[in-house]
């Protein structure tokens, strides 16, 4: 991606706004769930599934740091599915505190 960037490429540019995006949405929802912003869509449902996400993605990183897929160095895949797993782990904390709201319509 470096080399892509260097040479003028706006693949990595848009690969970029479409992670950042992605974690925008599903920070707005984690933020839905603390009452913070009115309760969005499918709150439930996307929460599992951004919980299970990060939760997967840490757990199964550590098996592909020992490969290094992608070019991607064995420390990369370590320090990323650290970073995914703790981010998974406090979302779930935070699933598991808020699920009878959820589950009762809504936060407060």
């Amino acid at each position: 991606m470096a080399r892509l960037a260097a040479s003028g490429s706006w693949y990595p540019a848009l690969v970029t706004i479409a992670i950042a995006l992605v974690l925008a949405v599903w920070s707005a929802y984690a933020v839905s769930a603390a009452g913070f912003i009115p309760r969005l869509p499918f709150l439930k449902v996307v929460l599992v599934a951004v919980t299970s996400v990060y939760l997967l993605r840490g757990i199964g990183g550590f098996a592909l740091a020992l490969f290094a897929p992608g070019g991607n160095s064995p420390a990369f895949w370590a320090w990323s599915s650290a970073i995914c797993l703790l981010v998974g782990i406090v979302h779930a904390i935070g699933l598991i505190s808020q699920w009878a709201v959820l589950k009762a319509g809504g936060p407060t």
